[in-house]
């Protein structure tokens, strides 16, 4: 069989071109601030934990360090309005400081609070929840998890059981969840409960924002194919949520988890993420020598689908459709992220030979057999991505819908 030498230039994502672009000399001088920073503030060990991350954050303690450091520059939530500790950049400026963290090997943070909730409270929030929750999400004192699926109601949201009956002021809330990621790490957590039963099962719901010290709730871990804990199952016997941390109307949970859902599938898969995976690529590829010719076509064709979806990104940043109003913009950046993210994947899996058959988790011998062991957990642990946030068929029918209504500009 033929072979090639491992592909340089030629398999990497150009850089994007887009629309409405600052002033050239402003950008690059944010660049070289954003680089700055970076040289400075990311050691080598936050470095390898920004490598080494599988999941959706970072190791936990190098994540909070970051965020500490992020949120001490002013720089920790890009998105959100300056009035509430944003930065007030431009999108193309989020877009780059975004990939040139990605570049630096920057970890990635555990950051529900800041991607998802933050932006809730602050389009639906009231003051007083505002007052409370968004400082601490801002400083990284507060880590949120969400309260969503349960057993019986994982793609099908709506089918929660989880009860909570007024009393008082309070609720008084009995169930499970189940897949709860990060709970065994977060000190508060928002979730949907059942206080009503209703003919439509969307009907009846209602948003919570509870304190994970609360008596009455027990975390429970789970462990997944790739070894990794990342996962838990949340029981609740009796907890009780005052009133006040209710965010809408009581029975509109429903609308409320659509809002926030459309900022997560915006940002749980961003070229960031994807840049990340990339970037293990080419490492792999400093090593692997020499290279099947049908592998580099796919890397190549890969190195496109990345660029595309750049810039797909970036028009979308830049016309404000993922803002959390745009519920089409949301599910074309779920779907098409999540899909290229498990191809990505899978390359750099087929990277590692015939090494990829070590256990995951394998934390000696020499270089080769900790990345090949690295590739392992990243293949699996990206198998999930086209069914959390909403499976990615679900999303294909969202889109369906919006193209035959005509709703769908791009």
């Amino acid at each position: 069989m033929l072979h090639q030498t491992a592909p340089d230039v030629s398999v990497r994502a150009p850089h994007v071109l887009c629309e409405a672009p600052v002033e050239t000399r402003d950008l690059q001088s944010f660049i070289e601030q954003v680089r700055a920073f970076l040289s400075e503030n990311l050691t080598e060990d936050l470095r390898e934990a920004g490598r080494r991350t599988t999941g959706v954050h970072s190791e936990i303690e190098a994540s909070r360090t970051w965020h500490t450091r992020l949120y001490r520059r002013g720089w920790i939530a890009p998105s959100w309005p300056v009035e509430f500790g944003g930065t007030g950049w431009t999108s193309e400026q989020r877009f780059v400081f975004d990939q040139e963290c990605a570049r630096a090997d920057a970890p990635i943070l555990f950051a529900g609070g800041l991607r998802s909730l933050g932006p809730l409270i602050i389009a639906l929030g009231t003051a007083q929840q505002k007052r409370r929750y968004l400082p601490p999400i801002l400083s990284g004192d507060d880590l949120w998890c969400q309260g969503f699926s349960e057993s019986g109601a994982g793609s099908d949201l709506a089918a929660i059981a989880t009860r909570a009956v007024v009393k008082g002021d309070s609720y008084v809330v009995s169930g499970r969840k189940l897949w709860t990621t990060g709970a065994h790490l977060s000190n508060r957590m928002f979730a949907l409960v059942r206080t009503m039963q209703a003919d439509k099962p969307q009907e009846g719901i209602t948003f919570l924002l509870i304190d994970m010290a609360t008596p009455g709730l027990c975390v429970k871990p789970i462990v997944t194919m790739d070894g990794q804990h990342e996962f838990n199952e949340v029981v609740f016997d009796d907890v009780v949520v005052p009133q006040a941390n209710r965010i809408g109307a009581e029975n509109d949970g429903w609308s409320v988890a659509k809002h926030l859902m459309r900022f997560a599938r915006t940002n749980n898969t961003t070229c960031g993420l994807l840049r990340r995976v990339w970037r293990s690529i080419e490492r792999a590829l400093e090593t692997s020598g020499l290279l099947e010719p049908s592998l580099r076509t796919r890397l190549t064709a890969l190195a496109c689908k990345l660029a595309t979806f750049e810039a797909q990104e970036m028009r979308l940043l830049s016309s404000g459709r993922l803002s959390g109003d745009d519920e089409a913009g949301s599910s074309l950046m779920k779907l098409s992220a999540t899909e290229l993210h498990q191809q990505m994947s899978e390359v750099f899996l087929e990277l590692s030979g015939p090494l990829g058959i070590v256990a995951p988790g394998l934390a000696f011998g020499d270089h080769r057999l900790r990345d090949a062991s690295h590739a392992v957990e990243k293949y699996l642990a990206t198998r999930a991505a086209s069914i959390y946030s909403g499976t990615n068929e679900i999303h294909r029918n969202v889109l369906s819908k919006a193209l035959m209504a005509g709703k769908v500009g791009w």
